[in-house]
């Protein structure tokens, strides 16, 4: 069976692997999938974006996964209104939308705790 590095969370390797499936999802459909023009487009840059935050999403940096958390938010809205075409842009679209949406909410659900704990020292901080 596969075994987790031991210092990772659950959610934070599925959002990785969403990122990285993502990427990977981005750069077919635009080059060879379903491009705008027939020897690809420049549609494919669209996927650069991806890779900046893969880094700090492994080595679990906050600050990372809260920004990165909202850039996925772009690529949720580019698969509902391209969910409308025909075709293999149709399922590649959902495929799209689905990915972000899992990356989106692995984060949230890795950054909920540690955003809960930082509420609560802050409190305790401030005498309330």
């Amino acid at each position: 069976m596969f075994k987790l590095p031991a210092n990772k969370n659950p959610y934070q390797i599925l959002a990785l692997a969403a990122y990285i499936d993502l990427f990977i999802l981005c750069v077919c459909w635009e080059w060879f999938i379903s491009p705008l023009r027939p020897e690809g487009s420049w549609l494919i840059l669209k996927a650069l974006p991806l890779l900046l935050p893969m880094r700090g999403i492994w080595k679990g940096n906050v600050y990372t996964m809260q920004w990165a958390s909202m850039l996925i938010l772009l690529y949720i809205t580019e698969g509902l209104v391209r969910i409308s075409e025909s075709g293999w842009n149709f399922y590649l679209a959902i495929l799209e939308t689905v990915l972000a949406t899992i990356a989106f909410v692995c984060l949230l659900m890795y950054l909920k705790p540690i955003k809960a704990e930082a509420k609560a020292k802050n409190k305790a901080q401030s005498g309330v």
